[in-house]
């Protein structure tokens, strides 16, 4: 007990203890009574005597209390007035018991005894205070207690009752046989209820119970008689103890034992009546809870300071009285906690039943904190506990380094906590394993402070163990938890040591991306080989962060690089781009990509890289040499002496007959054919294109000592050369095979060429025929003059005539045929025609001129060449008619008539 009680017993020494409903009386060896209140914090204090306070006593109501001492007095004083009787007997007062209805009745009895060997019966009279002699004559009184009108006391001779209804004795049990001397193990007795007598002497249990006679009444029912009637006494429990009993009391249908275990060598006596010497080897007293046949149900040592040296008689027990209806059954009462109270010389310490939280206490007391926190999580104890068992489990796995353990359970302990769940980050981050609780951090319900989250991400960066777990951990947590720049701060040391590790820098990505710093997380990507890098390009727009990635964009998808760096040549020029892949050497198939990236080049634009066009056919001679020869014919800008000698190495006979056409050496390249590629087609063909007669000679000296050329031969110059030519060469009695069918498959060629070339002739000249009657038709037609206004009006209908029209394409062609125009100005003073009252000579051209003056410009052109102008009544003229001519008559006019009239400008710009 707490409060007043330790400095209480600093200087003194408890000796006895009695409990009411309200308050707690404590007396102690300098003769002191005090009244605490249930915390121990002290109420009142009575100097009641000078020596040793033997017994306390409460009445029923809890109004006054009655001591007694060594100095043989007797004192009761009132708890709440300055009521105060004391009563001298000259002799120690061993006990002391006050009528349950002392505050009630007018009597004021109690009861006391001593050394004296009397046991007083005091109670107020007219006169006064007057004192009957219960008993004498058989020792010292030990113990009393007075239940309704009982009265039970302990001598050296045993225990009596005393009936005060009737003033009689009523039953007397005998002391145990080789129990100790009274005052040296004293008896202990207790009413459990009204006729239920607990008496617990030496190593002795009896439990005696006093009955009354019952009449039955008229309609079947028992009554009770008068309790002056009660005569039997039986014994309904008894047993012995291994252990000598300092005090004794009722709980429920059981009993509380406070049990003093001797020493060792008293244990080898088998408690004889020898009482336990002050040589400090007593063990710690014990509370025990036993049934009525001594069956123990629980055992509790108890932590008294100086056990070693206390004796039997230096411990009492004294438990809560029962309250309301409860007092007359002897049991708590629903809702009563049962309270004890035990007694040393310098304690005092309070015995409960044990409940749920007693039992969690004492789990956690005895390391089993798993069942401890299972008895909380089944509902039993205050939810409050939750904390700290939870606390003290954690505490426990952490002094056992039981880290992941303790994390994995920070969830179910901690739950919504914010404060709790950063106390242990904090402390997890203290001992160096906050990577382990991590996984458990709630981003949610709580959400902790951004330090905590931090905090967690840096020990994960720091420690290459838990790189994986960084980054499932940024990846998973929502980014406004936390701010990236800690955390970057921590991983970018790391970037140059030895440590690092791909996932971590793919975490430093992805915080990258978080802190908008797009182009570093796309050179960790690039670096890392990630697929996805080029979606992140399009998506940020990082086209000018590529510069430096080239190799690594190949490496990770060349089907989507190529195109990339080809869309993007302005930024990464093809120079910068062959460089990067030739340095990356034997970190990636270099050639391969720089034969993809130059050919895909080549096609979007053969003169972007004509400075890598050497290279280029090296590449395409080893990884595609189908492509080779079509890159030769396009491209203007390789060596061809290079070229030809990479051909030579790779034995490509095509391409090498190409370039030996392109420098010249046609017949080096027919002799390619020939020999090697034995093709007389191809060979055919490359002649044609070269036009050279002296290479078809070349062909045909070649061909005429193998005789399978020689009829391959006239097969295939049908159309390029003459097949007698051929014939006429061959050397007799050459034999050429299928000689007859080819002859005649020439003969055949030549006919369908011949009939072909009759054909062509014939369609010729009809089409030129029909050309002529068109153009004559055309020239037929008269030419449509106009002035300024007309021409205007004409342009102006002209549109809107366009405009209906656009829905009648055939009315809009047949306007357009009708028409010829000719300007309204003279081609050569460029007067309009409508100020001159002059002729107008108007050409089919739609060139048109003043008669005046087309003749000065005729006569001038003629004088230059040395011819007369012709006179001008031979002039023709086109006037305004209908425009039809008589064929005959133009053909008259050209023939008798002089010279000709011609248009000045066309015949100006002819010469």
């Amino acid at each position: 007990m707490g409060g007043s009680v330790p400095s209480l017993l600093a200087s003194d020494a408890a000796s006895c203890i009695a409990v009411a409903e309200r308050m707690i009386a404590l007396g102690t060896h300098g003769g002191a009574v005090h009244i605490l209140d249930f915390l121990g914090n002290q109420v009142k204090e009575f100097p009641a005597h000078t020596a040793t306070v033997n017994d306390l006593c409460f009445d029923i109501e809890g109004e006054y209390i009655g001591s007694c001492s060594d100095d043989g007095s007797v004192v009761i004083n009132s708890l709440f007035t300055d009521e105060r009787m004391q009563f001298d007997y000259h002799r120690p007062m061993k006990a002391i018991a006050l009528d349950p209805d002392y505050a009630k009745k007018t009597s004021r009895r109690f009861v006391a005894g001593g050394l004296a060997g009397h046991l007083y019966l005091n109670m107020k009279k007219w006169i006064g205070y007057r004192d009957q002699v219960l008993h004498s004559g058989e020792g010292p009184i030990h113990a009393v207690k007075w239940r309704t009108s009982l009265i039970a006391w302990a001598n050296d001779a045993g225990v009596k009752v005393y009936d005060t209804a009737n003033d009689q004795r009523i039953t007397f049990i005998e002391r145990p046989r080789g129990s100790p001397r009274p005052e040296l193990l004293l008896p202990h007795l207790v009413w459990q209820d009204d006729i239920l007598l607990v008496i617990g002497w030496g190593t002795s249990v009896k439990i005696a119970s006093i009955k009354s006679n019952q009449n039955e009444g008229t309609n079947g029912t028992y009554t009770h008689l008068p309790i002056s009637t009660m005569n039997q006494v039986d014994i309904v429990a008894s047993f012995q103890t291994s252990y000598f009993i300092s005090g004794i009391a009722p709980f429920g249908d059981s009993l509380v034992v406070l049990a003093y275990i001797p020493g060792e060598e008293d244990g080898e006596k088998e408690f004889s009546s020898t009482i336990p010497s002050r040589q400090g080897n007593a063990q710690r007293p014990e509370v025990r809870v036993v049934t009525w046949y001594n069956d123990e149900l629980a055992t509790d040592a108890l932590p008294v300071h100086g056990f070693e040296h206390y004796k039997a008689k230096d411990y009492s027990l004294a438990h809560a009285p029962f309250s309301g209806s409860s007092y007359a059954g002897g049991q708590w009462a629903a809702g009563d906690e049962p309270l004890y109270y035990i007694v040393s010389p310098k304690d005092v310490v309070i015995a409960k039943p044990r409940d749920a939280e007693d039992h969690i206490s004492w789990l956690l007391q005895h390391g089993w904190h798993e069942k401890a926190l299972a008895a909380v999580e089944a509902g039993q104890g205050r939810s409050e506990l939750l904390d700290e068992v939870g606390s003290r489990y954690l505490d426990h796995l952490i002094v056992e380094r039981k880290y992941a353990e303790a994390a994995s359970l920070c969830p179910k302990l901690l739950q919504g906590s914010a404060s709790a769940w950063e106390r242990w980050v904090f402390h997890f981050a203290h001992l160096r394993q906050l990577p382990v609780l991590v996984p458990y951090i709630p981003t949610e319900n709580p959400r902790l402070r951004d330090t905590a989250y931090e905090v967690a991400l840096v020990a994960l960066a720091t420690n290459p163990s838990f790189h994986k777990d960084l980054l499932s951990t940024v990846k998973s947590w929502p980014s406004a938890l936390y701010s990236t720049l800690p955390v970057i701060s921590a991983i970018e040391p790391q970037l140059n040591t030895s440590s690092v590790t791909d996932v971590l820098k793919e975490a430093l990505a992805e915080l990258y991306v978080i802190d908008g710093q797009y182009e570093n997380a796309f050179s960790l990507y690039a670096d890392l080989m990630k697929p996805d890098v080029f979606d992140f390009i399009e998506k940020h727009d990082l086209h000018d962060a590529i510069r430096e990635k080239a190799v690594q964009l190949m490496m990770i998808d060349c089907k989507r690089a190529v195109p990339l760096l080809i869309q993007q040549r302005d930024l990464i020029t093809p120079s910068e781009v062959v460089s990067q892949l030739l340095a990356a050497g034997d970190k990636c198939n270099s050639r391969y990509y720089l034969h993809l990236y130059l050919h895909s080049l080549f096609e979007a634009n053969p003169h972007a890289g004509r400075d890598l066009h050497d290279m280029q056919v090296e590449l395409y001679a080893d990884f595609d040499p189908k492509m080779l020869l079509p890159f030769l014919r396009s491209s203007q800008h390789y060596t061809l002496e290079k070229a030809y000698e990479i051909c030579v190495k790779r034995d490509l006979l095509l391409e090498q007959v190409f370039i030996l056409g392109r420098m010249g050496n046609s017949k080096q390249a027919l002799a390619v054919i020939i020999n090697k590629l034995g093709d007389i087609a191809e060979a055919i063909e490359f002649v044609s294109m070269q036009h050279d007669d002296d290479l078809w000679e070349e062909l045909i000296n070649q061909c005429l000592h193998k005789p399978e050329m020689v009829g391959v031969l006239l097969e295939h110059t049908v159309g390029h050369l003459d097949p007698l030519y051929i014939v006429n060469m061959v050397p007799n009695g050459l034999e050429i095979p299928r000689l007859r069918d080819r002859l005649v498959k020439i003969i055949t060629d030549y006919r369908t060429e011949t009939s072909l070339r009759h054909g062509c002739n014939d369609i010729l000249k009809a089409d030129c025929v029909n050309l002529l009657v068109k153009y004559y038709k055309e020239a037929r037609r008269a030419i449509y003059l106009t002035d300024e206004e007309d021409e205007a009006r004409a342009k102006r209908d002209d549109n809107m005539a366009s405009k209906s029209n656009e829905h009648s394409p055939y009315m809009r062609t047949t306007e357009v045929k009708s028409k010829t125009r000719g300007g309204g100005r003279c081609c050569i003073c460029f007067d309009p025609f409508s100020i001159q009252n002059v002729s107008i000579v108007a050409f089919f051209c739609c060139h048109a001129y003043h008669t005046t003056c087309l003749s000065d410009s005729t006569n001038s052109v003629c004088s230059k060449k040395g011819k007369s102008p012709a006179s001008g009544s031979a002039l023709s003229y086109y006037e305004y008619g209908n425009g039809d001519v008589d064929d005959e008559e133009d053909d008259d006019d050209t023939v008798s008539g002089g010279l000709r009239m011609r248009c000045i400008l066309c015949t100006t710009a002819a010469g």
